[in-house]
C-alpha cells in the first residue's frame, strides 16, 4: 500500500510540475519538431522509469536486439497498466501507443500522450476506430513506431491465457509493410492488478520476438496474420513462465 501511495503522489506532482514544461516543449517545437518530439519522449520515459524504480520490480529483457532501427508495429499481450510503463520506457525511437478513448479526458496526462503521438481508440465506434488505424498508418509512414495491444482490453483471466486478437490492428502493418515485433510479457499483473491496491516487488519477463514482415509471409498466413502473431506470443509466454 505504501508503494501505491508514493506512486500516486509522484504522478500527481509530476503532472502538475510539468505544466511549464509544456510551454517549453511548444517553444522548442517552433524551432525543431524533431527535438521537441525526442525531448518529450525522454521526459515521459524519465517519469515512467522513476515509477518503475519505486515498484522495485525486477525485469528480465530478452530479444531487444530483434528490434530494427526503423518504424515498426509493436504487438503485445496485455494484463496490466504497467505493461505500458515497462515497454515505453525502453523505446529508442518515437513510438505512439494506442490507448482507449477514455484516456483522452484525463487532464495533463492526455496532453503528454498527444505530445508523444499516442492515439485514442473508440472501441464502440467502428468509423472512429478506422480513423485511428488510418492515423497510425500515417505515423508509420512518417517514421513513428506504433504499439498496440490487440486483445482490446486488459486480460483479467488466467496468467498464461490471452483474449482473441482483433484483426484491425494488423492493417497498420499490412498497409505499410512495416515489421511486426511481438512483445510477450509474463507476470505483469502480479505487480498491481492481482492484489489491488497493493504493489508488489515481483519479477517480470519481457521478450521481443523476431521481426515479422507481412509481405514475406505466404498468402494463407498473411490472411490470418492476427492468429499467427498471437500464436507466437502465446508460445513465448508459456515458455517464459518458468522464469518468473
Amino acid at each position: 500500500m505504501f508503494r501505491f501511495i508514493c506512486i500516486v503522489i509522484f504522478l500527481v506532482l509530476y503532472l502538475i510540475l510539468s505544466i511549464p514544461v509544456f510551454l517549453a516543449e511548444w517553444i522548442i517545437g517552433k524551432f525543431s519538431r524533431e527535438k521537441r518530439d525526442y525531448s518529450s519522449l525522454r521526459i515521459v520515459q524519465f517519469g515512467f522509469k522513476v515509477i518503475l524504480r519505486m515498484t522495485s520490480v525486477k525485469t528480465t529483457i530478452i530479444g531487444e536486439e530483434n528490434i530494427p532501427d526503423e518504424p515498426v508495429l509493436f504487438v503485445g499481450n496485455h494484463r496490466s497498466f504497467f505493461d505500458i510503463l515497462l515497454t515505453y520506457s525502453r523505446c529508442r525511437r518515437l513510438t505512439g501507443y494506442v490507448a482507449k478513448k477514455e484516456m483522452e479526458h484525463i487532464p495533463l496526462l492526455s496532453t503528454w500522450m498527444r505530445f508523444v503521438y499516442c492515439l485514442f481508440l473508440d472501441r464502440e465506434n467502428p468509423k472512429e476506430g478506422l480513423k485511428t488505424i488510418l492515423t497510425a498508418i500515417d505515423y508509420i509512414k512518417k517514421g513513428i513506431s506504433i504499439c498496440i495491444f490487440p486483445e482490446g482490453t486488459r486480460n483479467k483471466g488466467e496468467e498464461l491465457s490471452m483474449l482473441p486478437f482483433k484483426d484491425g490492428a494488423f492493417k497498420i502493418a499490412a498497409k505499410t509493410g512495416c515489421a511486426i515485433i511481438p512483445i510477450s510479457m509474463n507476470n505483469t499483473a502480479a505487480i498491481f492488478e492481482n492484489q489491488f491496491p497493493k504493489i508488489r516487488k515481483v519479477h517480470v519477463v519481457i521478450e521481443y520476438g523476431k521481426p515479422i514482415y507481412p509481405n514475406e509471409l505466404d498468402k494463407e498466413t498473411k490472411r490470418h496474420i492476427g492468429d499467427y502473431v498471437q500464436n507466437v506470443i502465446q508460445e513465448t509466454i508459456k515458455r517464459n513462465a518458468e522464469m518468473v
